[in-house]
């Protein structure tokens, strides 16, 4: 007795199906924005990224559709389209949850608690790197960095900064999220879903009472050096060796408007930094 080579599980390579096209109604829609964006450019396959963006925000990810879709708009092959979508990490290839959390995992995010805050989420929604929580809420990912390690740890959810972040903090921001309770990121504009973050990536406005005024600009860590640059004095702090701090001295404590960078904060390093202090242990050439 023979068996198929389907029944075996072995593929015949076979080309796969054209992708379907959009519903007329969402293909008109979507033509409309599509034409508004590749107007902004002297080069119409310039407008390939934000297109990726208006498509991944009709569906929360870039399908075989969205990507046909481009295509036809751009006169570029699906094969052109696919080689932009799946080079950028920001462009979903699968379903994905309503809020991307993002744990930065790069050097200076990770010692200062990043790698703790990643695995305890790992544990605490039940999902490895690139999943989604069941319920749909939330797909948690490692990033390499934010570009904000004077923050660090910062954790990201659809791009928007969360500052300062600790396992405990984190979990609370999560559960809160999946039960659709508020969350306010640490600066920035208010949260959004994935699928309205993606349009607004696309170059699309907004439109939310507010938001605009409350994306604000870097906060204070992240101008210091900027400001020593243009000659502005910085304030004086007092750095004191390790083990020669004043045992009387009062902890610092930030106003709220100050929010200062975790560097700044009272906080504990690593336990075995009194017994062990860093720094050299031989002369050099020894």
């Amino acid at each position: 007795m023979t068996t198929s080579s389907s029944e075996r599980g072995v593929s015949l390579g076979m080309p796969e199906l054209p992708a379907p096209a959009y519903p007329d109604d969402v293909r008109a829609r979507l033509e409309t924005d599509a034409r508004a964006i590749v107007a902004r450019y002297p080069d119409s396959r310039s407008a390939l990224l934000p297109m990726l963006h208006l498509v991944q925000a009709e569906e929360g990810h870039v399908t075989r559709t969205g990507m046909r879709f481009c295509a036809d708009m751009l006169g570029l092959t699906t094969a052109e389209v696919t080689a932009v979508a799946t080079f950028y990490t920001m462009y979903r290839r699968r379903p994905s949850g309503d809020y991307q959390v993002g744990v930065c995992t790069n050097t200076l995010c990770a010692v200062m608690g990043g790698d703790a805050i990643f695995e305890e989420l790992q544990e605490h929604l039940g999902v490895g790197n690139g999943e989604t929580t069941a319920d749909g809420k939330v797909t948690l990912e490692h990033i390499e960095c934010n570009a904000a390690c004077d923050y660090a740890p910062v954790v990201m959810v659809n791009w928007e900064f969360f500052d300062n972040q600790t396992p405990e903090s984190v979990k609370r921001m999560v559960d809160d999220l999946r039960e659709g309770r508020p969350v306010a990121p640490t600066r920035g504009a208010p949260l959004c879903t994935f699928k309205e973050t993606a349009r607004i990536l696309a170059g699309f406005p907004d439109e939310r009472e507010g938001a605009v005024e409350a994306t604000g600009s870097a906060g204070p860590a992240s101008l210091v050096g900027l400001k020593l640059a243009k000659g502005e004095a910085a304030p004086a702090r007092v750095v004191h060796p390790r083990g020669e701090v004043p045992r009387d001295a009062p902890p610092h404590e930030p106003s709220p408007t100050e929010h200062l960078s975790s560097h700044d904060a009272p906080q504990d390093t690593a336990a075995s930094d009194p017994a062990h202090p860093s720094g050299p242990v031989a002369e050099e050439g020894e």
